[in-house]
């Protein structure tokens, strides 16, 4: 609330609102994609720093603890282990500015969540290297990113053996590179390492827990964290690399006020 009679003294908000407030906005999920949006649009002016990109998940913890019954039953190990929503982002490895993001629940796999990802990225930035780890290896994520004009660093499993995989040329034109390319390949690939660092940068700012209660509320509360973390790479970068951030157009502006 201190924060919110600041920007009233201030004038950037033309009334104090109630203290509930924000919480009944967090559990309309109209609000989910304008967030979305805000956090797509954050990102755009980084356009010109960003090439090469990063995908992976982690989880923020929730104040609700798993279903008892469903513990005792089924998994005596959750018996007190809490619940939590899972955030799939992808990353540019120079500013660690979130380019695009999904919310899910804790059991969403990671590789179907790459493609939207990439998609989501690749209409706003010009993309020439992706890397990811061996969970996102798949035919479909290499020709995705390939695509996109971009090369995929998502190194094989042991038994990936392109003898016994179902006749792919994409699949063998990346195992190839990677096999007779090794240094090289792990050279970029560790480029994902900065992802692993965007989501330490976010629960170091902004907590790895969520207040909120409903599904709802709890992906509102993790997308505003992701947005708030974007803002503060934006901020950085206008020292550092002299950058002069320009939103939308004043008549556009004036829809979401």
């Amino acid at each position: 609330m201190c924060d919110l009679r600041e920007a009233h003294a201030k004038r950037y908000i033309s009334r104090l609102p109630c203290y509930n407030s924000i919480f009944r906005y967090f559990e309309d999920e109209i609000l989910t994609p304008h967030l979305q949006l805000l956090i797509e649009e954050s990102a755009l002016p980084l356009q010109v720093l960003e090439s090469s990109f990063a995908v992976d998940s982690s989880g923020l913890s929730t104040s609700k603890f798993v279903q008892w019954v469903q513990a005792k039953h089924h998994d005596p190990k959750l018996l007190e282990a809490r619940d939590w929503v899972k955030v799939h982002l992808m990353c540019g490895v120079k500013t660690n500015v979130v380019t695009a993001v999904q919310i899910t629940d804790r059991f969403a796999g990671d590789s179907p969540l790459f493609k939207p990802l990439v998609e989501a990225t690749g209409q706003n930035f010009t993309m020439a290297a992706v890397s990811a780890d061996k969970a996102y290896l798949s035919v479909d994520n290499l020709q995705t990113v390939l695509d996109h004009n971009a090369m995929p660093y998502i190194p094989f499993k042991s038994n990936s053996d392109p003898a016994k995989k179902t006749p792919n040329p994409t699949w063998h034109r990346m195992y190839y590179y990677f096999a007779y390319n090794q240094r090289y390949f792990m050279q970029r690939y560790h480029e994902r390492s900065n992802v692993e660092s965007t989501f330490s940068m976010i629960k170091a700012k902004f907590g790895d827990s969520l207040r909120s209660k409903t599904k709802t509320a709890q992906v509102n509360e993790a997308l505003c964290k992701i947005l708030c973390h974007n803002l503060c790479c934006l901020i950085q970068s206008m020292f550092e690399f002299e950058i002069k951030p320009e939103f939308w157009q004043e008549q556009q502006s004036d829809q979401f006020r």
